[in-house]
């Protein structure tokens, strides 16, 4: 009898003994870890809105798109706005003034009036006297898919964000804390390693670096990589997805015309007689403009994903295929497309290059910006035997973009801008340069 109570007495003790041992240990663990976000940087609707003004000239630093309209050059300071370069010497250019735009890319001129943009707004800008612009019009929202200099395709992203436009983003560190079983077990999401040794959180975080880092009339020229095109008295400007059309019978204030949905990945348009030429990342777009106010689909051509600039001369348009993050593709080289039946454009040929960016076309002379790889020149009188007969290679330069007229070249690229005489294509020479600071 006395065994049975002391077994029983054992027994209670011992499990009261391992009860109170459980008690002691902790169910759940406080951890921390740490991710990376990009928060956006804002300029505010106001900032942006009174902004615009006529300053001293600036050195060139990160200039993007150029246009020659008579005497002057035109050439965008990425974001900042543009130099106004007095060319009535070429071999002497003047740098007389510069334009500050929040957020200008883009840009095209007639007579004394400029067009830009600036973020999602469109400008008209009297620049009769570059020193004293004067904005004759602004259209608010003009271009909503202009929405941010974040990114490296800033024509991606709408503005929809009622603190302003984003000018940049930066990285921002942040600790939060998670639990987890303490016995090794884990009760809410981990976190995900990033690259750069960080963490991002999947429902808050942004999981990759984007930090950030537009034909015309005779006697007034844009480039190849373009957005901006003038018709007649429609200017004519794409975003990543519609080509919007604007009246500018009176110049200094265009007015809404109309808008048309082309497609997706939109990149460049240039105009050649009645009809439009639109460059995407998988292909190019032909439209006839014979009635300016309503541009009619024709055709496209397609071709594997990259970005793809578009000139046109003759029979056959010139395209540059190239690859890069921004272009979802590995491809490099120029394709020659007949274009003689423009419900059914075909290639004909293409020819390798290294990197290629814009280009221009004048007389059966191509001019190829081939990126890092320099400007190259071909004589296109034949387009079937375009690589057999480069003429020159200005190694050397990082060419970005050109425009052919009246025997001179005028180039834009990383470096800063060049302007050549081309009268004997085989032997270009160099009037003048302003270089990139």
């Amino acid at each position: 009898m006395k065994t049975n109570t002391a077994y029983r007495f054992l027994l209670l003790l011992t499990l009261f003994v391992a009860l109170a041992f459980q008690g002691c240990i902790k169910d759940k663990c406080q951890n921390e870890y740490t991710y990376y976000r990009y928060e956006p940087i804002y300029m505010t609707y106001e900032e942006l809105r009174s902004s615009v003004a006529s300053e001293a000239p600036r050195a060139l630093k990160n200039p993007g798109k150029i246009w020659f309209s008579d005497n002057y050059i035109f050439i965008n300071e990425k974001n900042e706005g543009i130099h106004v370069i007095n060319n009535v010497n070429p071999s002497s250019p003047i740098n007389e003034a510069f334009i500050k735009i929040p957020g200008n890319l883009d840009l095209a001129v007639r007579n004394n009036t400029l067009y830009a943009d600036s973020y999602i707004d469109l400008l008209a800008i009297n620049v009769t006297a570059p020193s004293n612009i004067t904005v004759t019009k602004r259209i608010e929202n003009a271009l909503p898919q202009r929405g941010t200099a974040g990114f490296s395709n800033a024509w991606d992203f709408a503005a929809t964000d009622p603190n302003g436009v984003i000018t940049d983003y930066k990285k921002v560190a942040v600790t939060e804390a998670y639990e987890t079983d303490c016995n090794g077990g884990t009760t809410t999401d981990g976190p995900i390693m990033l690259e750069d040794g960080g963490f991002v959180n999947t429902l808050d975080g942004v999981s990759s670096d984007n930090s950030a880092n537009i034909g015309g009339d005779v006697g007034n020229k844009g480039g190849s990589m373009a957005r901006f095109a003038m018709y007649q008295n429609y200017l004519y400007i794409v975003d990543n997805s519609f080509m919007h059309l604007y009246d500018i019978a009176n110049a200094t204030s265009p007015v809404f015309s109309t808008q048309i949905q082309v497609g997706w990945e939109i990149e460049t348009i240039f105009m050649r007689g009645s009809y439009i030429y639109i460059g995407s990342t998988s292909g190019m777009h032909i439209y006839d403009n014979s009635s300016p106010s309503n541009p009619t689909w024709l055709s496209t051509y397609s071709h594997v994903n990259s970005c793809d600039p578009v000139v046109v001369e003759g029979n056959y348009a010139y395209v540059t295929l190239r690859s890069g993050t921004a272009c979802d593709g590995f491809t490099n080289q120029l394709d020659v497309v007949d274009i003689s039946n423009k419900t059914n454009p075909t290639l004909v040929a293409s020819y390798p290059m290294t990197n290629p960016h814009g280009l221009g076309i004048a007389s059966g002379i191509l001019f190829i910006c081939d990126g890092a790889d320099g400007l190259k020149v071909y004589d296109a009188s034949n387009p079937l035997t375009i690589g057999d007969n480069q003429l020159q290679h200005f190694a050397g330069i990082d060419a970005y973009d050109v425009i052919p007229f009246q025997k001179r070249l005028f180039m834009i690229g990383n470096n800063g801008f060049y302007q050549y005489d081309y009268t004997d294509p085989n032997n270009l020479v160099l009037l003048s340069t302003i270089s990139a600071q």
